[in-house]
């Protein structure tokens, strides 16, 4: 029986929960094929990759000649199959993955002009526009027309964050923009005060929160250590509760962990 087949990205927020999973339960490169995908570059969108995984997201495992496309599924998969064994998840994996606590938004939204130019001006150019760029080029394709819904609204919502780092759109709408990163941001500060104190357990959530976690104490400047979590409270304007510093104290001296951020939070 060939090995599964693991498709991740170092930078990505998702993929990092599943590479926790593979760190922490025991698995290693002669019982998981780990291939890179590469998000910078717009890879998950050529036409090849989609059709194992529709969603273009990662982490996206392929075992016993199924594709398992949530991350939800791939950790329950690799929990199923580890020598070392968790107990499953709750149904706070599904609250984590909502819309509304995104963590990859907080990257791209900017709150004021002073992050917008910075945006305009570094990484997060380079990838919006390498996304727009690899759109462009695969839809074009022609194995691509059978995704031809897909790559028609990936463009525009694409596109129009680009639009707004080049400066193309009305003042009202770099406005809303602006409204949309704030509100944004104050659902996660909630978030962390208000749930994730009570949602705290040893289970197969873990590999979901740490990644969630990792990837806002990065965004708010946060670094690999235990006191990492203080970042937060530039942004919460109060201190971290106590459960949650914690818990991410005693997540960074996890070696799953120390190997997954080996060269920093992402």
């Amino acid at each position: 029986m060939s090995k599964p087949v693991f498709y991740t990205f170092p930078a990505s927020v998702w993929a990092g929960a599943g590479e926790l999973a593979i760190a922490e339960l025991g698995y290693t490169d002669a019982t998981v094929d780990v291939r890179v995908i590469n998000l910078v570059e717009g890879a998950n969108f050529e036409p090849e990759f989609l059709k194992t995984n529709p969603h273009e997201t990662l982490p996206t495992l392929v075992a016993d000649e199924k594709a398992y496309t949530s991350t939800k599924d791939v950790i329950s998969y690799l929990g199923e199959h580890a020598s070392k064994k968790v107990a499953k998840g709750t149904a706070f994996i599904d609250k984590v993955h909502e819309e509304k606590y995104d963590p990859n938004l907080p990257m791209l939204l900017a709150r004021n002009e002073e992050e917008l130019k910075a945006h305009a001006s570094g990484f997060q150019m380079h990838f919006v526009q390498s996304r727009q760029n690899s759109l462009d080029h695969n839809s074009t394709l022609p194995e691509a027309a059978q995704f031809s819904e897909f790559y028609a609204a990936k463009k525009a919502g694409n596109g129009g964050v680009l639009a707004i780092y080049k400066g193309e759109v009305p003042e009202e709408a770099k406005r809303d923009f602006f409204k949309h990163a704030d509100a944004h941001w104050g659902i996660i500060v909630s978030f962390i005060l208000e749930d994730l104190p009570a949602a705290l357990s040893e289970s197969e959530d873990d590999f979901h929160l740490g990644a969630w976690l990792a990837r806002i104490v990065f965004l708010t400047g946060g670094k690999l250590d235990k006191e990492g979590y203080k970042s937060l409270e530039q942004v919460m304007k109060q201190p971290v509760p106590g459960k949650v510093a914690a818990y991410w104290s005693a997540w960074v001296e996890r070696p799953g962990f120390q190997k997954v951020y080996t060269n920093g939070l992402h």
